[in-house]
């Protein structure tokens, strides 16, 4: 399969000594396992902690005395703060190591995730929200990178969608927890147990992920690192790639802030409970990413980011019924579409950098973690003003302009490929 399917970078390919790639962690191999775990757990407590108050919005807003649109700030906070500060962790991790900053990442969100409980404010809340965020972007960049450099390129995309994987589980899990804890104790002793469980995970994390053997330190001059990011902005792939990701974070930010609104009010008046519960759906976003490798092999990665765009416009449009099961199966699709999305975009961003993998990917996570904000945001807004036709139309905006990048990267990759020379026979 060639580069331009795939999202490889034939420099990256050409620059691979076999002999390195032969050490590299395989399938089945020593140390696999291993990695797969601790990333896994990362990454559920990652997403445990990034989006805790997430499902719990109606009920700050019934503590605090606050519209839907103020306490969604809770969430764009949190992801805010990881988009800001996720390319200064990533140069951290160049210099001190990924596993380093990985933990250190991880015990400064949970020591944080602790707190929280105990904002007296919105104010409050949303600061130490923000502070989480900054926290766990020495996470997602890090990974990437790490997997990068220790796992062979064949199984890349898949370990990723390993890591993706995780995201899911902690998304699901820690929205279904607070959602049943909530309604009998409240929210603060539901984000508390979420704090306890992601300390589990970063204790099991940093005891189970083996050691780096290919980490080349880098340096942290900001001349050098500022000479890394621009040529990755310069390169129209990565720049496509980070819109993807982007605009695929606005749909599901939005929807996920908004259906617990939605769902407490008429026709379902659905209690906090079984409305956590609906964050079950997350189970079909971890398929969907550990597949995404597969789903690349058969139709190329921007054949896999249109039918990831298609499903997840279909869920959109179904989950507009008055229906509770429509509603469901619209979630379905719409957390199908963006994982499998995802997870084809981040991993064709690892394969696609040469060299600064830490940045490209810190580059890509800080494009989807805007998106998150921006669609946390706007949704609650739209969500406000229109209802929730508001946050759909929100949502397929943002569907439409992934089908529209990636028919520019096709017909880019045609003319890349008419100008290229036919080699002599």
């Amino acid at each position: 399969m060639s580069p331009a399917s795939t999202g490889a970078s034939t420099i990256l390919g050409a620059a691979s000594p076999v002999s390195v790639a032969d050490t590299r962690m395989t399938p089945g191999g020593p140390g696999y396992r291993r990695m797969s775990f601790a990333l896994f757990l990362a990454g559920v407590a990652t997403f445990a902690l990034l989006y805790s108050t997430q499902a719990l919005l109606p009920l700050i807003s019934g503590d605090f005395g606050v519209a839907a649109s103020e306490a969604s700030w809770t969430v764009a906070a949190a992801t805010g703060g990881l988009a800001l500060f996720v390319l200064p962790m990533s140069a951290l991790s160049e210099r001190y190591g990924r596993r380093t900053v990985m933990t250190g990442s991880l015990a400064v969100a949970v020591t944080v995730g602790l707190l929280v409980p105990f904002a007296p404010s919105l104010t409050a809340l949303v600061v130490l929200r923000a502070i989480q965020g900054a926290a766990l972007a020495g996470l997602p960049a890090s990974a990437t990178a790490y997997l990068a450099e220790e796992v062979t390129p064949k199984a890349l995309v898949t370990a990723i969608g390993l890591f993706v994987a995780g995201n899911s589980v902690g998304g699901m899990s820690g929205r279904v927890i607070t959602g049943w804890v909530a309604q009998e104790w409240g929210w603060r002793v539901a984000v508390a147990v979420i704090g306890v469980i992601a300390v589990a995970c970063a204790v099991a994390f940093r005891a189970l992920l083996p050691a780096p053997k290919h980490f080349a330190p880098g340096s942290l001059r900001p001349r050098a690192l500022a000479g890394t990011v621009r040529d990755h902005l310069s390169n129209p792939l990565l720049r496509r790639l980070y819109a993807i990701g982007a605009l695929f974070m606005t749909v599901f930010g939005g929807v996920y802030t908004v259906i617990g609104y939605r769902l407490a009010e008429a026709p379902f008046g659905l209690p906090q409970g079984v409305i956590g519960s609906i964050f079950l759906v997350y189970l079909v976003g971890t398929v969907s990413a550990s597949t995404a490798g597969r789903l690349v092999g058969r139709l190329g990665r921007r054949g896999a980011l249109y039918t990831a765009g298609g499903t997840t416009a279909a869920g959109l449009l179904l989950s507009l019924a008055g229906s509770l099961p429509m509603v469901l199966l619209g979630l379905v699709l719409i957390t199908a579409g963006f994982f499998a999305g995802h997870a084809v975009a981040s991993s064709a961003v690892s394969k696609t950098a040469a060299r600064g993998r830490a940045q490209a990917s810190a580059l890509y996570q800080s494009a989807y973690y805007v998106g998150s904000s921006a669609g946390s945001t706007v949704g609650a807004v739209a969500f406000h003003s229109g209802g929730w036709a508001g946050t759909v139309g929100v949502g397929l905006l943002a569907v439409l302009g992934v089908v529209t990048i990636t028919v520019l990267g096709t017909r880019a990759a045609r003319v890349a490929a008419r100008r290229s020379p036919v080699p002599a026979h």
